[in-house]
């Protein structure tokens, strides 16, 4: 919070000019700030451009809408936008007052009192003009107008009830609003939230856009129909999170569970109470209403409705039931589902995943698109030729996210190896299961067939080729090697290059301040500064040393 909470103003002097005793309405009316004397006053720094401010500005409207009635509350609009035209566009959206745009002064100077480093950002005034909090925006996002009147005292009490609604959570404290007991069928009946009580329920916050949401739901349903046809006493609500009512009305039609009306309030609230951060999320409530599990979303992928009744005791069943898989796994459990046996070459050739049986392969998840993956691709080709020049089994298998079969065309036509066909079925089995949230990725199956790491890039990155086979005994050898060759470097040393001592640490990957080449293993570095210096550029060479070779006291190393 800035150095200004707590501080009391003239609610006239904060917002006046010397030229100007009013504020605006968005139909060009004013207003006499001095009638906001005594009132609870928001101060919203916003503006059009800023997305977040255009998607918080319709829950301000909200709780304002609800409030303004008494009497006692407004809200001043002081805008960052570029321009008058875009100023009176997003002003119109807006039921409160505003600092005419023309009074840049005055907006200025609320930006450098109130230190607004970001937008939307709302500042909340009492009746006194002292500074309640300006932490507005969290508070009306999180709370919207049950926080009036926005008060530390009011943000406690309802923190607390929280608290205590946690500790006596139901399906009825979860699922029931002030003006709604009921969640809705598939067509369109209200359902009472008490004929929920009892029973083992699912929260399924989806959204019908997302792909990821979209596949799972078909799995979802056929888990649903076949525990209904067992007679198991158990739900699925819905927690719709799409912006167009007719998509979710698509979704709702097409289901057989329930959900909550379409942008219902506690849709959002519901989305906060369960620290929401991934899609899709199943919540699972236990027959007591208490929350059994977060997210069972992956554990349906895995295993179906084996996965039920989602208890603690199923779950540790099926964490036996995946390490039997993994000892196990071969490349086949891996790369074949079905008909799909089989990789292809250059040209499209097939090539039969037996064909990769005694190899270490590594599952080589890239796309043309992806600017991190294009920089490593040259990397992994050297790399892949100087284990292949020495005679290793290995292969790589190129699992593509690009957009387009041009695309992975172009791409794949620059690599060495194989690949999955683009768009095989395939692809997103082996991204949930290696757990793939971001690319380059690279994972090193043994000739085993089990997994040996799903960190090969930052090998290939660290020790290039000498990292084959990509076994932790093999790091473990290579590091030993490295520790022998510091032996005898000093631990700390001063340079001409930089002011600060550097320290003798071990790196992963850096870039050398001093001669602007990769180095890896061993650095000069100062944290502080994040200056590297390669071993090679800070250890003086004696007369007669060789390149490639430091002299340091009695003892000759290689760099």
């Amino acid at each position: 919070m800035a150095a200004s909470a707590d501080v009391t103003h003239d609610v006239v002097s904060l917002l006046s000019s010397p030229e100007r005793d009013y504020l605006l309405r968005n139909n060009g009316d004013q207003v006499k700030i001095e009638n906001l004397k005594g009132k609870k006053v928001g101060i919203y720094f916003s503006a059009s451009w800023c997305g977040p401010c255009r998607k918080f500005t319709p829950t301000l409207v909200e709780a304002y809408d609800e409030v303004v009635s008494k009497g006692d509350f407004e809200v001043v609009f002081t805008s960052a936008d570029e321009d008058d035209e875009a100023f009176k566009g997003y002003f119109s959206k807006m039921p409160w007052l505003a600092i005419p745009f023309s009074d840049s002064e005055t907006r200025s100077r609320l930006d450098e009192l109130f230190q607004v480093r970001g937008i939307p950002n709302l500042v909340l005034l009492d009746e006194t003009g002292k500074v309640v909090t300006e932490d507005g925006v969290d508070i009306v996002r999180e709370y919207g107008v049950e926080a009036y009147p926005f008060t530390s005292a009011r943000i406690q009490e309802l923190r607390d009830l929280e608290e205590e609604a946690r500790r006596n959570q139901s399906v009825r404290s979860l699922l029931i609003s002030p003006s709604r007991d009921f969640v809705i069928s598939s067509n369109g009946n209200n359902v009472p939230v008490s004929e929920l009580e009892g029973k083992t329920v699912g929260l399924y916050f989806s959204h019908n856009s997302f792909g990821p949401s979209n596949d799972f739901t078909p799995k979802l349903v056929r888990v649903y129909e076949e525990l209904k046809a067992r007679g198991e006493n158990f739900e699925v609500v819905l927690i719709p999170l799409d912006e167009d009512e007719e998509s979710f009305k698509e979704v709702l039609g097409s289901v057989p569970w329930l959900s909550l009306p379409f942008k219902d309030k506690f849709c959002g609230k519901l989305a906060q109470y369960f620290e929401l951060s991934i899609l899709p999320t199943l919540v699972i409530l236990g027959p007591d209403g208490k929350t059994l599990n977060s997210n069972v979303a992956e554990a349906i992928e895995d295993h179906g409705v084996v996965a039920y009744p989602f208890t603690p005791e199923k779950f540790a069943e099926l964490d036996e039931i995946l390490k039997a898989r993994e000892a196990a796994q071969t490349i086949e459990s891996i790369l074949v589902s079905e008909d799909l046996d089989f990789v292809i070459g250059k040209d499209g050739v097939q090539v039969p995943v037996s064909e990769l049986n005694g190899k270490v392969v590594l599952l080589y998840f890239s796309a043309h698109w992806c600017p991190p993956c294009r920089a490593f691709l040259p990397k992994l080709v050297d790399v892949y030729h100087e284990i292949k020049a020495k005679g290793n089994a290995l292969e790589i298998v190129f699992i593509s996210s690009d957009k387009d079969q041009a695309s992975f065309d172009e791409f794949f036509g620059g690599m060495p190896w194989l690949a999955l066909p683009f768009g095989d079925s395939r692809k997103r089995f082996l991204s949930r299961k290696f757990r793939v949230s971001g690319i380059p990725m690279l994972v090193a199956i043994g000739s085993s067939g089990r997994t040996l790491t799903t960190k090969a890039r930052d090998m290939v990155l660290q020790y290039g080729a000498r990292a084959y086979p990509f076994t932790d005994e093999k790091i473990k050898e290579i590091e030993a090697e490295e520790d022998e060759i510091a032996k005898g470097w000093p631990e700390k040393l001063t340079h001409e290059t930089h002011e600060h001592e550097l320290a003798l640490t071990r790196r992963k990957v850096y870039y050398c301040d001093g001669c602007n080449e990769q180095g890896h293993a061993w650095s000069y570095y100062c944290e502080k500064c994040d200056f590297d210096l390669h071993p090679k550029c800070v250890l003086k060479e004696d007369k007669g040393s060789k390149d490639g070779w430091v002299c340091n006291g009695e003892v000759c190393k290689k760099v």
